[in-house]
Parts: structure tokens; C-alpha cells; sequence
């Protein structure tokens, strides 16, 4: 395959890829992909620390998921800080608000603070929602200005074509993956067909939201290569060309990605 692929949210440390995780590595790689954003979801994870496996790039957040939100505290915090200290590439995520989980308070406390840190050490977000874009906005309204000019990416967007261009308006790229490859899901590819291409990243969720075809198994990076086909369709524009752009788009929200590119050329 001629086109580099990147892989903006893929749980690779997630224990589900403890047995064989350079397999799948190697697997995305066949399948194009160069390199692969590991959020963050509790402390001390990402669990895995390489910059690269099997020659795919690979770039790391730090956060609090609200999932784990019972295992959080506020110590937590002061870890993540210490991570973002200490890695100047470190993203601060994946971070959100979540309404199917339990303490409310808590989960916004959190995320007030984590988004504090991202203003403080100028690092984009990688922003998780479930049932709560409206709530992730009025707790973001205030710091939008401060954040870094990349502000960062909603993970698995989902929602109409209104909510989409309202996050990109407010400078953050959507996160597409699985998603779109489910025909039910008409909102959501209604809208990533209508915003600019630019606005879009890839991304799988792996081990988690697999693409159609897929179901009950473990999803992995190199269905990412599926995600941008759904998108190409979508769009009715060539794979090659949403490819390409798409690199760039990821690659940019990456300074020392952007500069190994430079390095290369």
C-alpha cells in the first residue's frame, strides 16, 4: 500500500494485546499504517513506553477516563502533571465526561482540572463524550482561548452535522472510526461526509468499537485501512486522496511528528 496511515486513538497498551502485541503491529504496518496515538485512560498508563514498534511511530497521552473514575483521586492529578512534566510530546487524554457512568461531580472536578493542565503546559486534548457534548462544552467554554491552537480531538465523534462543524468552529478535529462503517449510523455519516476533510482524523478505539463485519471480535489499528474505505464512499473521493490528506491533517497535530517528516524529506 502506497499511503501512510496514522492510527489517532488505539489503546495498544490495553492488556488485550499483552500476548502478541508486535503481531499486531506488524499487521497494521502490511496494512499501511505508520503510526498510532496511545491515549491515556488511568494512572500509570500508557503501560508501554516505546516510540516505535515494528517501524510504526508511536506517540502517547496521559488522563483520566471517566470509566475509572472510581479509582481516580486527586493524587491522580498531580501524577498527571508529573507525566506532562516530563514528556514536553504528551497530549492530555483521554479525558471527558461520561453520563452512562456514575459520579457526576467527580468526573467534572477531574476534567476541569486535567483541562487546567493542558492550558498550563500548552498540550491538546484527546476528549472522550458519551451522551455529553453539550456538557463537555459549557466545561471547555471557559479555557477554549488558552488552549493550544491545535486544540485537540474529540474521540468517536458521533452526532449531526450541526454539532460537527460546532467542535471544528471551536478548533478541534473529529475523531472517525468504526462508526461510519455501520450503515444505522446515518447522523453520524451524514456529517462526516458534509465537514471538511481537513477537520478529520482516523482512529479505531482498538481493542474496542469494531468495525462492521467485525462484531464480538478484537478490533485492531490495522482496521483503520477499513474506516478510511467507508469514508472514501462516503465522500465518493478516491481512497489515495482522503488518505493523503488525512496523513498530513494527524502529522501536523504533532510537532515532533511534523518534524521527523522535514527530517525525511
Amino acid at each position: 500500500m502506497d499511503n501512510n496511515l496514522f492510527d489517532s486513538h488505539c489503546h495498544l497498551d490495553f492488556e488485550a494485546f499483552d500476548d502478541d502485541r508486535e503481531e499486531v503491529v506488524k499487521r497494521a504496518y502490511d496494512k499501511g499504517i505508520r503510526a498510532i496515538f496511545i491515549p491515556g485512560t488511568r494512572r500509570d498508563t500508557p503501560r508501554i513506553r516505546e516510540s516505535k514498534i515494528a517501524d510504526v511511530d508511536l506517540y502517547y497521552a496521559v488522563g483520566l477516563h471517566p470509566y475509572f473514575i472510581d479509582e481516580h483521586n486527586v493524587e491522580d492529578v498531580d501524577w498527571v502533571e508529573q507525566q506532562l512534566q516530563q514528556h514536553s510530546d504528551y497530549w492530555v487524554g483521554e479525558i471527558g465526561l461520561d453520563q452512562t457512568c456514575e459520579n457526576w461531580d467527580k468526573q467534572c472536578e477531574l476534567f476541569e482540572q486535567q483541562v487546567k493542565l493542558a492550558v498550563k503546559y500548552q498540550r491538546p486534548l484527546i476528549l472522550h463524550h458519551r451522551k455529553s457534548q453539550n456538557d463537555l462544552l459549557h466545561c471547555l467554554k471557559p479555557y477554549l482561548d488558552d488552549l493550544p491552537q491545535h486544540k485537540g480531538i474529540l474521540h468517536a465523534f458521533s452526532g449531526s452535522s450541526e454539532q460537527a462543524q460546532d467542535w471544528v468552529s471551536k478548533g478541534f478535529k473529529l475523531g472517525v472510526g468504526g462508526t461510519i462503517t455501520y450503515s444505522r449510523a446515518k447522523k453520524t455519516r451524514a456529517a462526516v461526509r458534509e465537514v471538511s476533510l481537513d477537520a478529520l482524523v482516523l482512529e479505531t478505539d482498538a481493542p474496542d468499537m469494531p468495525v462492521c463485519g467485525y462484531q464480538g471480535e478484537r478490533n485492531e489499528p490495522c482496521h483503520v485501512a477499513d474506516v478510511i474505505a467507508a469514508l472514501a464512499e462516503l465522500r465518493e473521493e478516491s481512497f489515495q486522496d482522503i488518505a493523503k490528506q488525512l496523513w498530513q491533517t494527524s502529522r501536523q497535530l504533532i510537532p515532533s511528528a511534523a518534524t521527523d517528516d522535514n527530517a525525511t524529506c
